[in-house]
């Protein structure tokens, strides 16, 4: 871990441009999977929680391609330090029952008072966080002796990702499902009214942020973020859903920028304005529609202007859909969970 060290966890901020076509983006359980909207004003929105799922869905599947392909890009040797806190196994592949996992991870936390062999399993729990908050008899013993009115795990993680919200109000369509076989047995054929729920298109805009002072609590490192940028771009493509097959979702940029120096070079409120797409024509309240190409219903930027680009760090905005920072490069080879 020690040369790893050398090259710290930068400040950066992000944006990710998002385009959904006749998809559900991300459906509400409060509204019957309805793609999620606000009410005030009919933009939609994808919640960070849905995003970072994806990520952790590509790095709790080990044989997949995604996994192989970057591990072996980072040089990762030692999988038992990638598992994924929030699974239904928890990381421990021989024990199927959920209550027995739980059990096995307060038996984790309840190891050392730091925290380390939580954070040492799990690379969620480095990146994204985790808070366990138990009392009484909310807390299953873990069989250390601990009372459990003492066990508690807060840690608050290195990387955020906020709220997508579209660039423009979307409109939802609601279709029956039909099968040919039912599920009773007194009907010959099945049907699920107004199942499919869809946005017809829309731009959303994504901010994220990485912390380095977190990393301090959480154990967070180099290798974690690099393997974490590497994510971003095949997040939708490698986890389609029913919800997402019928039509196309895509992170068009994944526009990503280090700041100067530790405390901040530059206003993430600028950064995120400027490289927000704009809808074209008089009425910017109007939804954009299927079968339209994207660039003649949008103003959207390829580029950060000069004169903010000079506060980035070496004056260089990246595309993660294209390139990753240099330093990501230099991950390979060095192990950094080996210890």
């Amino acid at each position: 871990m020690s040369n790893e060290q050398k090259q710290s966890i930068p400040r950066a901020t992000g944006l990710l441009i998002i385009a959904a076509e006749n998809v559900n983006p991300n459906g509400d359980p409060d509204r019957e999977s309805d793609p999620r909207q606000r009410s005030h004003d009919r933009r939609g929105y994808i919640s960070g929680v849905s995003f970072k799922r994806k990520l952790r869905d590509l790095v709790e599947l080990k044989k997949g391609p995604v996994w192989q392909h970057i591990k072996n890009g980072l040089g990762i040797n030692n999988d038992d330090s990638f598992f994924i806190l929030e699974s239904r196994d928890r990381g421990f592949s021989d024990i199927k029952d959920a209550s027995k996992a739980w059990r096995k991870v307060l038996e984790l936390i309840d190891k050392k008072n730091d925290g380390s062999e939580v954070a040492n399993k799990y690379w969620d729990a480095r990146v994204f966080g985790a808070t366990f908050l138990e009392k009484g008899e909310e807390a299953p013993q873990a069989g250390s002796g601990v009372a459990a009115s003492d066990r508690k795990y807060i840690r608050t993680g290195v990387a955020q990702f906020g709220i997508a919200v579209s660039v423009a109000p979307v409109r939802i369509h609601r279709d029956t499902n039909t099968k040919k076989a039912s599920a009773q047995e007194s009907k010959d054929r099945g049907m699920a009214p107004l199942a499919c729920r869809y946005v017809e298109h829309g731009i959303y805009c994504m901010p994220f942020f990485v912390n380095p002072s977190a990393a301090l609590q959480s154990g967070c490192t180099c290798q974690d973020i690099a393997l974490l940028l590497s994510l971003i771009k095949h997040a939708y493509p490698n986890t389609r859903s029913v919800a997402r097959s019928h039509g196309l979702i895509e992170i068009r940029h994944a526009w990503y920028a280090e700041h100067g120096d530790g405390l901040g070079s530059f206003s993430e409120f600028e950064f995120i304005e400027k490289l927000t797409p704009r809808r074209k024509g008089e009425n910017r309240e109007t939804p954009s529609v299927s079968g339209i190409p994207l660039n003649d219903q949008y103003d959207v930027p390829n580029k950060m202007p000069d004169d903010f680009k000079s506060k980035l760090k070496n004056g260089k905005l990246y595309d993660l859909c294209v390139e990753l920072p240099e330093w990501c490069k230099k991950i390979k080879g060095e192990d950094e969970n080996a210890q």
